[in-house]
Order: structure tokens, then C-alpha cells, then sequence
């Protein structure tokens, strides 16, 4: 018998997905993956994406968005 799934469930579960994806974005650009996991939630990777295109090193760029 499957586990009733309430919209808070279902929600958790986006939220996860969303989550993971996010890290996933990070990672790639060269955040280790402590550092991802951690700002995957507070902030825009797409800012972090346009200084590491430029040249900036990765964890200089979370430094300077964070």
C-alpha cells in the first residue's frame, strides 16, 4: 500500500528537485560541493555564472554575490 502524498509532500518534493538542480548549476561552475549544497537556496546562480564567464574564480565570485 502506498504512502498517502499531501500537497505539502508533493511540494517538499519540488522543492528538493528544485533544490539538487541548483546545486547541480553550481558545481558545474566550479563551486565545490559542500559550497553548493550550502548557497544552492541563497543565491542567483545566473550572477555567479556571469563573473565565473568573465574570469572570475568560483569561490571569488560566491564571495562577492554572497
Amino acid at each position: 500500500m502506498k504512502p498517502f502524498v499531501t500537497g505539502r509532500d508533493s511540494i517538499s518534493c519540488e522543492e528538493s528537485s528544485i533544490h539538487n538542480w541548483r546545486v547541480s548549476q553550481l558545481k558545474r561552475l566550479g563551486l565545490p560541493g559542500l559550497l553548493a549544497e550550502i548557497y544552492a537556496d541563497q543565491i542567483d546562480w545566473h550572477q555567479l555564472a556571469r563573473l565565473v564567464q568573465r574570469g572570475c574564480p568560483p569561490r571569488l565570485a560566491l564571495r562577492i554575490i554572497a
